[in-house]
């Protein structure tokens, strides 16, 4: 399946300690032409590094808020860590590039 991680860095404005949002763009299969949306990157709260937000939509019981997961595990819960991995390589590859860019300017 032929999958690629569209990264977009957000700017000013953007809740603390977020560094990018993200898309799934699917190039062949039946998905193909359709694009998954919500993913966000995120700086972690001790430091050590990054972490992945997957789309959810939010709602409210009795008045606490809480969020509806909208991509799952089916059975094994560490499903989702391989397009978690997906969307943390590109967010590196982004910003490597960015990084290379502003150097030389």
């Amino acid at each position: 399946m032929d999958i690629q991680v569209w990264i977009r860095r957000v700017g000013v404005g953007a809740p603390a300690g977020k560094l990018a949002d993200a898309e799934v763009h699917f190039g062949d299969g039946v998905l193909a032409g359709l694009k998954l949306v919500g993913f966000a990157v995120w700086a972690r709260r001790d430091g050590t590094g990054n972490t992945v937000s997957f789309p959810a939509r939010p709602f409210v019981v009795h008045g606490e808020r809480r969020n509806f997961a909208l991509l799952r595990a089916v059975h094994d819960l560490t499903a989702q860590q391989p397009l978690r991995e997906l969307v943390l390589e590109a967010y590196e590859a982004e910003a490597s590039a960015a990084d290379a860019l502003a150097a030389e300017a």
